[in-house]
């Protein structure tokens, strides 16, 4: 019995299942920034494309309409 207790007041007073939660949960946070970042500049450069390909089109000197490499 006395075992017993002394294995239920260590499951008790150990914070290692705390910090892990704490860390997941850090981990998490922290990806989720990092794909809000990658979407928003993916969106910031697709735009700039398109504002390049449409410049391109109204100034004649190219088009982006037959596609890459052509």
């Amino acid at each position: 019995m006395k075992k017993l207790m002394t294995m239920t007041r260590q499951f008790r007073d150990d914070e290692n299942g705390a910090a892990m939660v704490e860390y997941s949960i850090l981990i998490g946070i922290i990806a989720v920034a990092a794909i809000g970042f990658i979407i928003g500049i993916g969106g910031w450069v697709t735009g700039r494309f398109s504002g390049l390909c449409s410049a391109m089109d109204n100034s004649g000197i190219g088009s982006c309409a037959s596609g890459a490499g052509s």
